[in-house]
């Protein structure tokens, strides 16, 4: 699928070209991490695609696998910087799902007991034949799941090198540790 340059009109859009100013806290070349004018929490952040892609179906592999993997990161500086006991990681995908704007957009949102924020949902009771029905109907839909799109491997010159981690590196990674439950 081909990459939809930035969309006049698209409020993602402008924000990633600078027409819109942000407090930018991330970019590479393909995706940029900025803070939620109105977010839920201090720090609530959007990681999004620098390509226009309406919703997540449309975006290349390679670009969804750099998305979470920023997220990822991101989520990682919040509980550093700000002391966060935790982070929601999700993406509205559609209008019913409550996407506001027309452009893949990751949320990280810093959590801390108490914080006042619901994302809960009341479970809806189906029957055993209802289950039966959906499973179905997911099992056809989901046959090419693993499919996903090849890269095109590049000859390696040479092997590489043992990775040796810094002090700042290996107190990162303990600190990364302390934080699993």
């Amino acid at each position: 699928m081909m990459a939809e340059k930035p969309k006049q009109g698209c409020l993602v859009c402008q924000i990633i070209g600078n027409q819109i100013p942000s407090k930018k806290v991330y970019e590479d070349e393909m995706v940029m991490a900025v803070l939620d004018v109105n977010g839920a929490n201090p720090g609530h952040c959007f990681v999004m695609p620098k390509n226009h892609y309406p919703i997540i179906e449309q975006v290349p592999d390679k670009e969804v696998g750099r998305l979470f993997q920023v997220s990822n990161k991101i989520s990682t500086a919040i509980f550093e910087s700000l002391g966060a006991q935790g982070t929601n990681i999700f993406l509205a995908n559609g209008g019913p799902a409550g996407q506001t704007v027309a452009h893949v957009t990751v949320n990280v949102i810093p959590r801390k007991e108490n914080d006042g924020i619901n994302l809960q949902w009341q479970p809806k009771q189906l029957s055993e034949e209802e289950m039966s029905t959906v499973e179905l109907r997911m099992k056809e839909s989901a046959k090419n799941v693993g499919n996903f799109q090849k890269d095109e491997k590049k000859a390696r010159v040479q092997a590489p090198k043992p990775v040796v981690l810094s002090e700042d590196e290996e107190e990162q990674f303990s600190r990364q540790l302390r934080r699993l439950p």
